[in-house]
C-alpha cells in the first residue's frame, strides 16, 4: 500500500489523500481516493471494471471521489467524499481472496473511508469484504444492512426530475410526458417502474440483451431502440443517463431533442463547458450527484443503523433541494451545475470550519 498524493490545499481542487493497494496473491489492484473530510468520514462506493490503463482508473477514480464529497455535502450527510476502483474484470478475478484484501486496505485507513457498492460490486460482495473492514456499507439485510442501494437512488432521481419538470412545465408530474432512459440496470430499472407509475412513456435502452428482454416482461409499454444514439435523436421530453458517466459530450448535446436531463448515471459531462452547452440550446440539467444521491442516503443511513423509512424521506428531501438549486441558478444566472457546485462548497467551508473549535 502506497500514500502518494496529500495537498496542501483543502479546497475544491485538492484531493487529501490517494492510496494505492495491491496484492499480488489475490490478484487485486485498487486505488482509494479521499477528496474531502471537512463534514466527516468519507463515503463512497468501490467500482470493479477493466479499465484500458492504471491513469484511466486513476482518472476515474479522482473524479468519482470529488463527486462523493460534492454529493454527500448537498445530501445533508454528515459525511466526506472518496471512491475506490478496483482495476480488473470482476467476471474473471472478483474472488473472496481480492475482496477481504481490499478489505483489509479499507480498514487500514482507520475510518477515514466508508466503502459500499458500485458498478460491477454488489451487496453480496460487500459482506465479504465487512470481513475483513467495520468500515462498510451497503450490506445485505440478513446482516443488519440496507440491501440493494439502487432502491432508493431510483427514488431520488425521480423526485428530482419531478422537480425539474415543475420548473420547466410548471408541475412536478411526468404523466404525458416522453422520458428516455438510458441504461436498464438495477437503477433504471427501478426508474422506468416508478416513471411508469406516474404515467410517463417510456423509451429505453441497453447495452446487454438481457436488460431488454426484462423490459419486454415487465413493462411491455416501453418502447425499445437500438442504442443511446437513437434515445438522444428520439422526440423525447427528458433524457436520463443511467449507465456510465460522459453521457453528456460535444456529440450528444448537439444531436439531444430532450428539455430536461436528470439521470443517474455519475460524472455524466465529458468536460467543463458542457453545462454552458446544454443551457445555451435550452436544456435543463439537473446536476447528476443532486438526482442520484438517494443510494447514498440509504447506505449512511445504514451507519447508525439501518431504517428504510427515515432513509426514504431523507431521498424524497433531494426534491427540495433540486428545486433550491434551479431557483438559484436562475437568481445568480449561472447553470444548474454552478449553483450546485457552489452550494455544496459553501457547506463544506461553513462546517468544516468548525473542526478547528477545540473540543479538548
Amino acid at each position: 500500500m502506497g500514500v502518494f498524493v496529500s495537498t496542501d490545499d483543502p479546497g475544491p481542487a485538492g484531493h487529501e489523500q490517494v492510496v494505492f493497494c495491491q496484492d499480488r496473491q489475490s490478484g487485486l489492484k485498487a486505488i482509494i481516493g479521499i477528496y474531502s473530510t471537512a463534514l466527516g468520514p468519507a463515503l463512497g462506493g468501490t467500482r470493479f471494471y477493466p479499465y484500458a490503463s492504471e491513469e484511466a482508473a486513476l482518472a476515474d477514480v479522482l473524479d468519482l471521489s470529488r463527486g462523493m464529497a460534492y454529493k454527500n455535502a448537498l445530501a445533508g450527510l454528515d459525511l466526506g467524499g472518496g471512491k475506490a476502483v478496483i482495476w480488473g474484470d470482476p467476471d474473471q478475478v472478483k474472488s473472496e481472496a481480492l475482496l477481504r484484501a481490499y478489505g483489509r486496505f479499507v480498514q487500514s485507513l482507520g475510518g477515514r473511508y466508508y466503502t459500499a457498492c458500485d458498478v460491477g460490486t454488489y451487496v453480496a460482495d460487500m459482506d465479504v469484504v465487512a470481513r475483513e473492514t467495520r468500515y462498510v456499507t451497503g450490506r445485505s439485510v440478513e446482516h443488519g444492512g440496507a440491501g440493494d442501494s439502487s432502491v432508493l437512488t431510483a427514488w431520488g432521481v425521480f423526485q428530482g426530475m419531478r422537480a425539474a419538470a415543475e420548473h420547466v412545465w410548471g408541475s412536478p408530474s411526468l404523466r404525458g410526458r416522453r422520458v428516455g432512459v438510458a441504461g436498464l440496470g438495477k437503477v433504471g430499472r427501478h426508474l422506468t417502474g416508478h416513471l411508469v407509475d406516474d404515467g410517463a412513456e417510456v423509451v429505453a435502452t441497453d447495452v446487454d440483451p438481457r436488460a431488454l428482454e426484462w423490459a419486454r416482461t415487465n413493462h411491455p409499454g416501453v418502447t425499445l431502440v437500438a442504442d443511446t444514439a437513437a434515445l438522444v435523436a428520439a422526440d423525447i421530453d427528458v433524457y436520463a443517463p443511467c449507465a456510465l458517466g460522459g453521457a453528456l459530450n460535444d456529440e450528444t448535446v448537439p444531436a439531444l431533442r430532450a428539455r430536461v436531463v436528470a439521470g443517474a448515471a455519475n460524472n455524466q459531462l465529458a468536460h467543463p463547458g458542457i453545462e454552458k452547452l446544454l443551457a445555451d440550446r435550452g436544456i435543463l440539467y439537473a446536476p447528476d450527484y443532486v438526482v442520484n444521491a438517494g443510494g447514498v442516503i440509504q447506505v449512511a443511513d445504514e451507519i447508525e443503523g439501518f431504517n428504510f423509512d427515515r432513509a426514504k424521506l431523507r431521498a424524497t428531501r433531494i426534491f427540495d433541494t433540486t428545486r433550491q438549486i434551479l431557483r438559484l441558478a436562475d437568481d445568480e444566472g449561472v447553470p444548474p451545475a454552478v449553483a450546485a457546485d457552489r452550494l455544496a462548497e459553501r457547506r463544506m467551508a461553513d462546517v468544516g470550519r468548525l473542526r478547528a473549535i477545540h473540543l479538548g
